[in-house]
Parts: structure tokens; sequence; C-alpha cells
């Protein structure tokens, strides 16, 4: 005799898309930490992870942008070397850049809520170049609002002396967004004339 069983489903497909997708951004911020540049005289090096947040913000969500960059951090915390040059654990997370990667979590958890406006990813044809724009901008005023306090307390300076010294990397940042709302106004384009 043989018994039959009616197959259920655990975990939804799109469940297993989400979460594989952040795990990619997580590495992919990861990745990004090793194209870090010193810069003298400052305890804060030049890196490009701030793509993977904006990346994580704009193509998962909130929830799901926000659990990529949680993971990442974790990640490093554990002691896996994810974070800029290499570096990772706890002694790191609390030198003067950990207001920085908690300001790379709630970024991501804002420019998903701005983009989206809702826990679930929307299609990104839909959202304006002004919206993509706006959003980028809240993540980078987050990054600097949880970083900039952070490092002064660290290093044990003023808070405007540290706004200063951070400065210089705005423009960059900036840039980093702008590339980063034409790569994917691109990609919708591309996506409108295959469809």
């Amino acid at each position: 005799m043989t018994e039959q069983y009616e197959s259920v489903e655990l975990v939804g497909d799109r469940t297993v898309r989400h979460l594989a997708s952040a795990v990619l951004l997580a590495a992919l911020t990861a990745v990004l930490a090793y194209v870090s540049i010193p810069v003298p005289g400052v305890a804060v090096p030049f890196s490009l992870q701030p793509f993977g947040v904006f990346f994580a913000g704009l193509l998962l969500g909130p929830v799901w942008g926000g659990f990529a960059l949680s993971l990442y951090v974790v990640v490093g915390l554990a002691g896996a070397p994810v974070f800029s040059n290499g570096n990772a654990g706890l002694g790191y997370f609390l030198g003067p850049t950990g207001g920085f990667l908690v300001g790379f979590l709630l970024a991501a958890v804002l420019v998903g809520a701005v983009v989206h406006r809702r826990t679930e990813p929307r299609d990104l044809r839909e959202v304006s170049v002004v919206t993509l724009t706006a959003a980028l901008a809240v993540g980078i005023a987050v990054i600097y609002a949880a970083g900039v306090p952070w490092f002064a307390w660290v290093q044990g300076i003023p808070l405007g002396a540290a706004a200063t010294v951070m400065g210089p990397f705005l423009p960059p940042d900036a840039l980093k967004a702008a590339l980063t709302v034409a790569a994917v106004s691109s990609g919708n384009e591309a996506l409108r004339r295959a469809a």
C-alpha cells in the first residue's frame, strides 16, 4: 500500500527571491568595501560601499534592503573581513567608522521606504527620477547624521570639527548617488523598450 502526500510550500517563491537578492546585495556591499582609499589624517576611508546601500534600498525596499545591510553588518561583527579594507569585528565597529555602518543600515531602510512607500518592493519603472534622487539624498543625509556624531565622539573632537573633516566626502557620495540614479533609470528605459 502506497501513501500519497500533498506537497506543502513552507516558504513562498517571492520570499526566497527576496532572501537571495538580500544575500547578493550584502555580498556586493562587502566587495565594494574592498575598494577603499585611506584618506591621510582621517580615520574614515573613501569607499564604494554606498553603492551597495543605495541598490539594497532601491531594489529590495525597506524590509529586505534593511535585511541585506543588517546581514552585512552582522557578518562583519562576527569577524568576516567585509568592512572597508578587509576589517572586521566589534573593535572596528566601535571605532570611527561604526556610525557610518549604522547609517548604511538606516539608509537602506529609508531609501526603500521613500521609493517603494510600502514594505514590498514595487517595479522601479513606476518610480520617477525625482523620487529616486530624493530617496538617495535622504539616504546620504541619514548616513552622515549617524556617522558624523559617532566619528566626533570616538575621535574626541567637537561635532563641527567632525563635520568639517567629513565634508570633503559629501561630493563623491553625491556623485555615487547620481551614478546610481543613472544606472537605475537607464535599466528602466531598457526594460520599457523590451516590453
